[in-house]
């Protein structure tokens, strides 16, 4: 039980501590202090529904038709492009830039980009579903439960931390101009993954 339910979370962490499109967007939500815990919840609770799914054998079911997962990965290179240039282009009006990180987003928009980010990622298929799925399989009937307990740990314990440990570097980011280089590098980051989505990366 123990083993497993350390191997979980090591297993989750490991798989959700890169940096990408998601940990990003979380990361500058909590430095604007703009709808941390909504965006946190969201995107934790989206974690343990998948990594529960893929425990209960829907990895199966995503194997078998793999133009589903083509589908998503358009709408993830279209919604990434968006978000990419939304952000160079916010990067490039300084005065609409604060310490607490400009315009604060209405908490529907905060939701729905935290939807987006997390069921438009490809990725997130085939790392939380199949991969854990398939992990947790080898720790038997009982033990893959508790691999997926810690996995889930995993991620509620990196959003949290992510979103609301945020605040600890904020005073880095009290000018404009640092919120500046934020936004290029959420920006080009968006538009990486964007591409490398596009050309199977």
């Amino acid at each position: 039980m123990l083993a497993s339910l350390l191997a979980g979370t090591a297993t989750g962490l490991a798989l959700i501590v890169a940096i990408g499109a998601q940990n990003a967007y979380v990361l500058r939500q909590g430095l604007a202090r703009d709808h941390v815990g909504l965006v946190v919840a969201i995107c934790a609770l989206s974690d343990v529904v998948l990594i529960a799914a893929g425990v209960a054998g829907i990895g199966t079911v995503v194997e078998q038709a793999p133009w589903a997962i083509d589908v998503v990965r358009w709408l993830g290179v279209a919604f990434l492009t968006w978000y990419g240039v939304s952000s160079l282009l916010r990067a490039r009006r300084p005065d609409a830039l604060a310490a607490s990180g400009g315009p604060r987003l209405s908490r529907r928009s905060a939701a729905l980009r935290a939807l987006a980010l997390t069921w438009l990622n490809p990725h997130v298929y085939l790392d939380t579903v199949l991969l854990l799925g398939s992990v947790a399989s080898t720790h038997g009937s009982p033990g893959r439960w508790w691999f997926a307990v810690g996995a889930c740990g995993a991620s509620l314990l990196w959003f949290g931390a992510l979103g609301y440990g945020a605040r600890l570097v904020a005073g880095l980011l009290s000018s404009a101009r640092a919120w500046q280089v934020l936004d290029v590098l959420i920006g080009l980051t968006m538009l990486a993954i964007a591409v490398g989505l596009a050309t199977g990366g």
